[in-house]
Order: C-alpha cells, then structure tokens, then sequence
C-alpha cells in the first residue's frame, strides 16, 4: 500500500492488486498509468529522485540517465538533456515521455513542462533538448505487452 508523504518528484510504481490513494492537501501534478503491468506483477517501486544519482549515457552527448525500474517488459527512467542536445531515444517496444522540466522538441512539434507523448512500436523517435533543456520521465519497451482492461 502507498502511504505516507513522499516528496515531490518520487515515483512511486504500484502494481495491480495493489491499494493506494495519491493524495496532497496543498496540491500536486502527478502522472497516473493505468492497466499497465502484467497482471502478475507485483513489484512496488518507491525512489526519491531528489536523491538519485545519474549517469552520463556514452552514445548520447548532454544526456544524463537515472534509472528507475526495469525488467524483461519495460525500462522506465528519468534523463536530463543539456540544451541542445539532439539524439534519438529507444522506443522499439513503443515509448512514452513526459516532461518533467524545460521543453523538447519531436517531429518539429514543441512539447512543453507536463507534456505527455506515446510513439508506437517500430517509431523513430528523435528528440531535441529545448533552449533551458529537460528532465524527462521515459518508459520504453512495454506496448507490446499492454491490453485493454475487460470491458473497456
């Protein structure tokens, strides 16, 4: 069960089965995914990235990695691109991204702070840091894997 107060930028990776009720009294952005596991996953996450270190990614000048989780379904991290930076990202498996900080640039469309994108399987996702860079959260490899929810 996710309780407690956890500070903001954590991830916090609840799998199904699992109970949790996010809430903050004075207020919060969160990202939520749904019907996203396997149904069997049990594995609960809970990183402070405030406290999390990062590595420098030797095929991608200007970008820094941090990962978060990953298993045979799905690789999720956060990056941090200098400004500028110009690379493509892995998303044989499909990706999503969400923009925690600055602003990035794909397929000449500007995606600002708490923008969200999904590419599909097969896509080639190439990406540019915006002018103050960016923090990103990036999940890849799993859309594959995923399926509607019955009923849905």
């Amino acid at each position: 069960m996710s309780t407690g107060d956890f500070p903001a930028g954590s991830y916090i990776r609840n799998p199904p089965e699992s109970k949790h009720t996010p809430a903050s009294e004075p207020g919060c952005t969160i990202l939520v995914k749904l019907w996203q596991f396997d149904l069997a996953d049990r594995t609960h996450v809970r990183v402070d990235t405030n406290k999390l270190g990062r590595v420098n990614d030797a095929q991608r000048q200007g970008v820094a990695v941090s990962p978060l989780f990953q298993d045979e379904r799905e690789n999720v991290r956060m990056e941090r691109w200098q400004a500028g930076a110009s690379h493509p990202v892995e998303a044989e498996g499909g990706a999503e991204i969400f923009v925690l900080e600055g602003s990035i640039t794909e397929a000449g469309e500007q995606l600002p702070k708490h923008a969200w994108l999904r590419v599909p399987i097969g896509y080639d996702l190439n990406i540019t840091a915006g002018e103050n860079g960016a923090k990103l959260w990036i999940k890849s490899g799993h859309l594959p894997f995923v399926t509607a929810p019955h009923g849905a």
